[in-house]
């Protein structure tokens, strides 16, 4: 049998550019009260953070590493948001500009945030379901997508995330709303 034959980062985004654009905008679309980042912006991010570890076995492995990309990409700038509600480089506003949108994006930087400290107590507990989860939501993977990254069957990805968001579900005691 060959050994696998290491990818360069620019080969893969270049393979995998318009999957990891449109699994993007797919979470963008789950994620309208988060006006940052935008797609490009995402799939951008992902890829300076892929370009720290330059060569994949494969293009499976180059996807995983890019779902678990686009979470550190979401949640830091979840972060950094919330870090502004606290007076981080406050800026002065009218009330009308503060009004919902604010709310409703610090609403939803709190969910990202709890979630993900959520799944990083999953990934202690299981972390196939962890890998799973980082596809599905946090990269936006479809099923089918989820299972060949991750090398499962379509079936065994249904099955174990069903169990991972009732996990996390219970874990966050949030409803449906959140995408999960």
């Amino acid at each position: 049998m060959n050994a696998p034959v290491a990818l360069d980062v620019d080969e893969l985004v270049s393979l995998c550019y318009a999957q990891m654009k449109r699994a993007a905008s797919r979470e963008r679309r789950r994620w309208p009260q988060l006006s940052d980042p935008q797609t490009t912006e995402l799939v951008s991010s992902a890829y300076l953070k892929l370009a720290r570890s330059r060569q994949w076995r494969s293009t499976d492995d180059f996807m995983a590493a890019a779902a678990k990309a686009a979470r550190e990409v979401l949640v830091d700038d979840a972060r950094a948001r919330t870090a502004l509600k606290r007076g981080g480089r406050a800026q002065d506003v009218s009330l009308d500009e503060a009004a919902e949108p604010i709310a409703d994006q610090l609403l939803a930087d709190q969910q990202l945030l709890d979630i993900d400290q959520a799944l990083a107590e999953l990934e202690q507990l299981d972390q196939r379901l962890a890998r799973l989860v980082e596809c599905r939501f946090f990269a936006g993977y479809t099923e089918t997508e989820t299972a060949q990254i991750l090398d499962l069957s379509d079936r065994t990805v249904r099955r174990e995330w069903i169990k991972a968001r009732a996990w996390l579900q219970q874990r966050l005691s949030v409803d449906e709303a959140l995408g999960l």
